[in-house]
């Protein structure tokens, strides 16, 4: 066992990643948690002054200075990821002979932040935003108007993450016309069919003819990403998340989009709306894909207060308060 104890992190790290191989984590995870791991071993190195160190170097004294660095340029959210990624990491180590403890329980972390649905805000917004990119208001240097509404159209009727867009093909669209469903491949592997309306299934079919139109020297295999940028390529993260920031700007809406939502606000508007109409908790996770019940109670529990405050606010309710405390 001493080959074992003297391994160098980043052997660590790759015996890690082919540990979880068997899990079948999406790529999207996977990439995530290598960003964690990099990002961390280089405050570490800097913190142990060489590139190369050994997994039994990972105390509680270095792991801490190496998070307090990284907390100082990083959001909550970040750091919470990150020393969850850490935190599996050292387990794994743990578990497989390469150290006698986890040091991580010593390196403080933020504290979980409550799930606060980021929906939209005015009843109208969903639709004027797809009213005004089906008219074609996003004026890029290259307009694509069915391609926009698509997009919006994924977040907003069919509740997709940006990942779960990017990853969509059209082998993704199974079944006859008018019973479409549309199979994702969610956050932790967990795959999901919906349902896709006569709508949706319109918007597609626009989408895929304009493709042909816009480029007619290519051929996309159906097993290849559905949705492209204007060269032709699979869209990119970067690009998606501009298109739907502009699609804000150009509709007028951007005041309307809560702080740092941008294309997951799409997302948290579907369950919002869906928990407005009736979804019991259970329909949420199913559409959703998340990974907790408790997740999708969340939608109903902010919807439901977020009700009794719009009735507070009545303009009668004012009076009638003064009635009472005349009475």
């Amino acid at each position: 066992m001493r080959y074992k104890i003297l391994m160098l992190v980043s052997e660590a790290q790759q015996a890690f990643f082919a540990a979880r191989r068997p899990r079948k984590d999406s790529p999207h995870t996977t990439a995530a948690y290598r960003r964690d791991l990099a990002g961390i071993t280089t405050l570490l190195v800097a913190e142990l002054s060489r590139t190369d160190f050994r997994v039994d170097e990972l105390t509680a004294p270095v792991l801490r200075a190496a998070f307090g660095a990284f907390a100082d340029t990083h959001a909550k959210s970040s750091v919470l990821r990150a020393w969850s990624t850490w935190n599996q990491f050292l387990t794994f180590c743990v578990s497989d002979g390469l150290l006698a403890g986890n040091p991580m329980g010593a390196v403080a972390r933020p504290r979980t932040p409550p799930l606060t649905p980021k929906p939209l805000r005015g009843e109208e917004t969903p639709e004027r935003l797809l009213t005004a990119a089906a008219d074609g208001a996003r004026r890029a240097r290259d307009p694509w108007p069915e391609r926009d509404v698509l997009v919006l159209a994924l977040g907003l009727v069919a509740g997709l993450r940006a990942a779960e867009m990017r990853a969509l093909t059209r082998r993704s669209v199974v079944g006859r016309s008018g019973e479409l469903r549309l199979h994702v491949n969610g956050k932790g592997s967990r795959d999901r069919s919906i349902p896709v309306q006569p709508a949706l299934e319109r918007l597609i079919e626009e989408y895929l003819a304009s493709c042909r139109r816009r480029f007619p020297q290519q051929r996309f295999p159906a097993g290849e990403p559905l949705l492209r940028d204007r060269g032709g390529n699979p869209i990119g993260r970067g690009a998606l998340e501009y298109l739907v920031k502009s699609c804000y700007r150009w509709a007028g809406l951007h005041d309307r989009v809560p702080s740092g939502a941008n294309l997951h606000a799409l997302r948290h508007t579907f369950a919002t709306r869906l928990a407005e109409d009736g979804a019991t908790a259970s329909e949420i996770m199913a559409l959703l894909g998340h990974a907790s019940l408790a997740t999708s109670q969340n939608y109903i529990e902010a919807t439901g207060r977020e009700q009794r405050a719009a009735v507070a606010s009545n303009r009668t309710y004012r009076a009638l308060d003064g009635l009472v405390r005349e009475g």
